[in-house]
């Protein structure tokens, strides 16, 4: 069965288009430019992306001792083992004031602590202890690659406002059903919404995409319904999801560079190496969400290199991220916290 899976440096796993640096330096400023156009009007700067916090809860990633040997990949997953973590549900687009009864994709990123191996040297240079992993859910990535992501970009900022005008805009491209997804995601609880990770990775010799699956029980309101629902869940539930992982085994069909097309489960069926588990707690407590809007950063290149991010579209991240840190935290008038102990955080 190992045999069937591609090996993370196989050729043709990664390949940089033309033009590409220069496309990732556009749309870093082009997040910049969201980030200080929010800031004028709040004067306080929001992430360019996920902007919106529904809830921010602490808990623990437990991974299996009984893995089958393939699965048995990265210092993360190499034996069974508890990580303390903390997570946040968020909303994508950069406009933290967005009604959240507005279809939107959703995401949601884990802290884990403690994780121990060899990470990537600006990890390295902050003594980072931690992995980050993060996830949307929408299983295909809109922004496929920088071009596509600069292009999509500027069109929301000019005609954020407009949606016929976007739409106009949208209908004239080849990739029109896909752009157009976002605007067609069902509000769901977000404590039973899968995520997904929508780009590749590295996951120690051979190459993943993740998701989280929801496998706890859950039993038209005002534009702050999300974190309500999260609230109400929380304060009286214990909330489990099970991690699991989609190998790589056929480029044609499974494409690294292409993060707009789903890898098949039926083709490539996800297994689970590992579940997150929260206990019953104030899902939106204050100083808890402002501590993680204001001090951290989400960002899994200063992670494991056994957990390498692949493609395009994580090659952006790895310029994008620093950059859009440091023009919130120069507006806020905050430094970023790089927290190696769980008990950090509020």
């Amino acid at each position: 069965m190992f045999k069937l899976y591609l090996r993370w440096d196989t050729p043709g796993v990664e390949k940089i288009p033309p033009g590409e640096e220069e496309n990732i330096n556009a749309v870093a400023d082009q997040i910049n430019l969201i980030q200080m156009t929010h800031y004028n009007k709040t004067r306080h700067a929001f992430g360019g992306t996920h902007a919106r916090s529904h809830g921010v809860i602490k808990g623990k990633f437990i991974v299996a001792d009984d893995l089958r040997q393939h699965l048995k990949q990265t210092e993360l997953f190499q034996k069974g083992g508890e990580y303390p973590c903390i997570s946040r549900y968020s909303t994508e687009p950069g406009d933290p004031g967005l009604d959240d009864r507005i279809p939107q994709p959703r995401g949601f990123a884990i802290n884990l602590f403690g994780v121990e191996g060899k990470r990537f040297a600006a990890g390295e240079q902050l003594g980072v202890k931690t992995q980050d992993i993060e996830f949307n859910s929408t299983p295909a990535l809109d922004l496929v690659d920088a071009k596509t992501a600069k292009e999509i970009i500027d069109l929301r900022i000019k005609n954020g406002g407009n949606p016929s005008e976007m739409y106009k805009h949208l209908e004239a491209r080849k990739d029109t059903e896909l752009q157009k997804t976002r605007d067609r995601v069902r509000n769901t609880h977000l404590e039973s919404t899968r995520q997904y990770s929508q780009t590749a990775y590295r996951f120690g010799d051979l190459v993943c995409k993740y998701v989280l699956v929801p496998s706890s029980e859950t039993p038209k309101d005002g534009d702050d319904i999300l974190h309500r629902w999260l609230q109400n869940f929380h304060r009286d539930h214990e909330a489990e999801y099970l991690f699991q992982v989609q190998l790589l085994e056929n480029l044609d069909e499974q494409p690294v560079e292409y993060a707009g097309k789903v890898w098949e489960p039926e083709k490539c069926p996800f297994q689970t190496v590992a579940k997150l588990v929260f206990p019953p707690q104030d899902a939106f407590d204050y100083g808890r969400k402002m501590f993680w809007e204001d001090h951290m950063r989400v960002d899994p290149w200063l992670g494991l290199e056994s957990l390498r991010p692949l493609g395009g579209s994580n090659r952006l991240r790895r310029v994008v991220y620093p950059r859009s840190s440091a023009m919130r935290r120069k507006l806020n008038g905050r430094k970023e916290v790089n927290v190696n102990s769980i008990d950090e955080i509020p």
